[in-house]
């Protein structure tokens, strides 16, 4: 295990609107993974030394305007640039490393992706995670309240860059606040 290095991912999911929901044109407020975003810190150096983008084509769901407007992913750019989840997986691993790395999201993205991997057949990518917003929580003494990534970036600082709800761009954000509390 490589405890020198800490690979930070963010997944973006298809998603709806509550009018969405309510009309009956679906039946579930997330969905299928279509984008993962990562960004690997050293922690020695205290930087962040990699990134990268996938964008995954979802096998049953669309990408709902709604969810075009929150996350900028177009069903366009998923068809073009978009792989199957297994693919990007195989990436994720050969570009990252899988079990000998951690990985860190804020909140439970790790399982998201390891049930999404259950119902898929595929094999989860990695063995070890960080829940960054718990650690967050712990060392700000905010026990049981709940903190959004962005707010909890303010409060240490850390200038925000880019547009929030990109996988890329969260991922890149998580890296800094990583750095800044591990």
């Amino acid at each position: 295990m490589n405890y020198n290095r800490v690979v930070c991912f963010d997944l973006e999911m298809c998603c709806w609107s509550q009018d969405d929901i309510k009309n009956n044109r679906s039946n579930k407020v997330t969905g299928e993974i279509i984008e993962i975003g990562l960004a690997e810190v050293d922690l020695v150096l205290g930087t962040i030394v990699k990134r990268a983008q996938f964008y995954v084509k979802p096998e049953e769901d669309e990408i709902s305007g709604f969810c075009y407007e929150l996350t900028g992913i177009t069903p366009r750019i998923v068809q073009k640039q978009g792989r199957p989840l297994e693919s990007v997986l195989k990436s994720m691993v050969k570009n990252f490393g899988g079990s000998n790395k951690i990985y860190a999201a804020w909140g439970r993205d790790d399982e998201i992706l390891r049930l999404e991997c259950e119902q898929k057949g595929l094999v989860f990518p990695f063995k070890e995670f960080l829940n960054l917003a718990t650690l967050y929580r712990i060392q700000s003494r905010l026990k049981d309240n709940r903190i959004g990534h962005k707010e909890a970036q303010e409060n240490l600082n850390i200038e925000w860059e880019g547009r929030q709800h990109s996988g890329y761009v969260d991922a890149f954000n998580l890296a800094k606040v990583a750095l800044a509390i591990l």
